[in-house]
């Protein structure tokens, strides 16, 4: 499996400030990316929240791996986070 080189909370970051910004989701700009790369960080808290929810998987996800592997990976971003190595 491919392992991104941003952390999760940038990447959730990155796409709420797109859904925001680019034409193709809520927003009216054709080209965003650039306006995303300087604006994600205001969208931090908010994917820090979503990083939150799903620190417990639903019935689907538990069902499909190991509940406790996916607890800590998801205590591990939250920590980084805090730390401040995420960002």
């Amino acid at each position: 499996m491919p392992v991104s080189s941003m952390s999760v909370v940038e990447r959730i970051a990155r796409i709420l400030a797109g859904r925001d910004l680019s034409i193709n989701a809520e927003g009216g700009d054709p080209s965003a990316g650039d306006k995303v790369d300087a604006i994600w960080r205001d969208y931090r808290e908010d994917a820090l929240s979503v990083l939150r929810t799903l620190r417990e998987p639903d019935p689907v996800m538990a069902a499909a791996g190991d509940v406790e592997m996916w607890d800590r990976m998801v205590e591990a971003a939250l920590q980084a986070e805090e730390a401040g190595a995420g960002a």
